[in-house]
Formats: C-alpha cells, sequence, structure tokens
C-alpha cells in the first residue's frame, strides 16, 4: 500500500460487528433496517436465520460489515447444532459484538446466560435495547442499570430495529468502537454472497409465511440451475426440501395450488432484488431427516 493511499485512510475505520441474541430478538430486522436493503429474511416465526449472513455498510468515513447470525439456543438436532457453531465462528471473526435483547421488566435468564459466554472473548460489547416502542420507556433505565451492575458493557443504546428509532444513535456507538483502518471491501460491494444464496432464502421466507408450525423448519431449498438469458427471462430451478411424504403433500397443496401461490410471492420478490425478470420452477423431493444427518448438512450447504 503506497503512503498516499494510506493517508487518504488516515481517518478511516473499518471492520466486522457481529449481530447475536435469542431468536426473534430482530436482529434481522436491524441489519436491513441499517443497511436499508433487505439482505436477512424476517418473518414472526423464531429460528428463521439459519446462516451466517453479511452485509456492507459503507460511509466516506467508514465500513462496517455486519454479521447477521442465527439465535442462542440450545440445540436439539443436528441443524441447530450447526446454527450454534455458526453464531461462535462469527463471534470469534468479529470485532465488535451487538448483543440484542427486547425490553422487559427485568433481566431474561437466557440473555444473562448469554453474556456470560460472551463476556471472556474480551471484544466490545455494545447492549441493544430493542422493541422500545412497544412498551413504556420508563422500563429501560432500570433494565440497563440491572444489566451494567452485572456485567462490564461497552455502551446500551435502546432501539425500535421495527421504526429505525434509535439508529443514528447506533451507528455512532458502532463507529466510535471500530479501528482505524482502510476498506475490507470496495465501496460498491453490499455482500459477499451470490445471488443464488439470497434467492434460496426468499424462497425459504414465503414458506415460513404461508405454512404452519412443522412445515417451515422441516424444509430447506437449493437452487438448481440459474440461467441468466438476455432475450427472456432469467431462468431459476429451485428444490425445496422436505423431510416426509405427508409434508411434501402439505407444501404442494391441492392440484398443487399452495405451491404455486409460494412460487408467486417468491418470484417477485425475487426480481425487486435481481432487478430484471425471472422464471421461477419450484419442485418439492424428499430427504428424509435431513436435519438430523451430518452428511446430508453438508451436502445441503449447512457446513
Amino acid at each position: 500500500m503506497t503512503d498516499q493511499i494510506k493517508q487518504s485512510y488516515t481517518n478511516f475505520k473499518c471492520g466486522y460487528v457481529v449481530l447475536i441474541g435469542r431468536p426473534n430478538v430482530g436482529k434481522s430486522t436491524l441489519m436491513n433496517n441499517l443497511l436499508q436493503i433487505k439482505l436477512s429474511i424476517v418473518t414472526p416465526k423464531p429460528q428463521t436465520t439459519r446462516h451466517r449472513v453479511l452485509g456492507i455498510f459503507n460511509d466516506p468515513d467508514c465500513q462496517i460489515i455486519f454479521l447477521d447470525t442465527p439465535g442462542f439456543l440450545k440445540p436439539k438436532y443436528k441443524l441447530q447444532e450447526v446454527m450454534v457453531k455458526t453464531v461462535h465462528r462469527a463471534i470469534s471473526e468479529a470485532d465488535l459484538i451487538l448483543f440484542m435483547i427486547e425490553l422487559k421488566d427485568k433481566p431474561s435468564e437466557v440473555d444473562l446466560s448469554i453474556l456470560k459466554e460472551i463476556t471472556p472473548t474480551k471484544k466490545p460489547i455494545l447492549l441493544i435495547i430493542n422493541k422500545i416502542d412497544l412498551l413504556n420507556k420508563e422500563k429501560i433505565l432500570p433494565l440497563m442499570e440491572a444489566y451494567t451492575s452485572q456485567y462490564k458493557l461497552t455502551a446500551v443504546v435502546p432501539i425500535s430495529a421495527l421504526t429505525n428509532n434509535g439508529l443514528d444513535i447506533l451507528k455512532r456507538a458502532i463507529k466510535d468502537n471500530l479501528l482505524p483502518g482502510p476498506p475490507f471491501y470496495p465501496q460498491d460491494v453490499l455482500t459477499e454472497h451470490p445471488e443464488r444464496f439470497f434467492v434460496a432464502e426468499i424462497i425459504r421466507e414465503k414458506i415460513f409465511q404461508r405454512y404452519g408450525e412443522e412445515i417451515p423448519y422441516s424444509t430447506t431449498v437449493t437452487i438448481e440451475e440459474f440461467k441468466e438469458r438476455e432475450k427472456s427471462k432469467d431462468y431459476i430451478r429451485a428444490t425445496i426440501y422436505v423431510e416426509r411424504l405427508s409434508q411434501k403433500g402439505i407444501l404442494i397443496g391441492k392440484k398443487g395450488v399452495a405451491l404455486k401461490k409460494v412460487g408467486q410471492t417468491a418470484r417477485e420478490d425475487i426480481e425487486k432484488f435481481l432487478q430484471r425478470q425471472v422464471y421461477l420452477d419450484l419442485h418439492v423431493s424428499v430427504k428424509e431427516k435431513w436435519r438430523f444427518k451430518d452428511g446430508t448438512l453438508r451436502e445441503l450447504g449447512y457446513r
């Protein structure tokens, strides 16, 4: 790196910032709103996020590389074990930890146990109190004091990820706790993931939104073919895997109506994301107990 380039980044900051917390606490909503683009899928159901999703925020004076992660949980099967490992890997990669909780009357025992687990990393921790729009703001100060009296935290920032309340303050707190350095990515790059990754995630999001408790958690999506075509719509062939034949029938629905609705809503969002028209070809297949098998999880991209 030349002296001229070094000098141009004298006042520049850059670093990896990981978002962690219990399932459904609002991590994905926060990252999407900080980036002002939807990279992480969002549904009301917990455990929607399964992968580490990287999103890059660029400003003239900084580059913040956000890592959205699955929710902290006690694993019940192999897929959840992989998700927990994903969280720990992301923490090890990060320069700064955003630990996100919900505004409650008192600290959650689960949240306190997570703090106890991550404090030995010696990395700066910002405690993010989310959903302040849903409860009386008078609860904020006692909750802050309850956490800071037990653990050394770099800062506490109350926000509403949904309404963007407090996000400017959060950005300043993040910048204040990053080290000087040049950007790691070109400043027109938003993520390191390929388009295929986000297409599969959008399809999975629609399944979470349209079906009950069992089906979403038993499904995963792979992109089998992705053809960009100059004179016609891009062609995308995707397979939705379920664990049992009965789930396949539910997912497809009578005369294929249910699956067509998934395809329609997914195609609309995929086209918005890609900024071009696509032909989405969905198929459903059975991989028995795929969530419980190491080999199948590796085959499906979870290792």
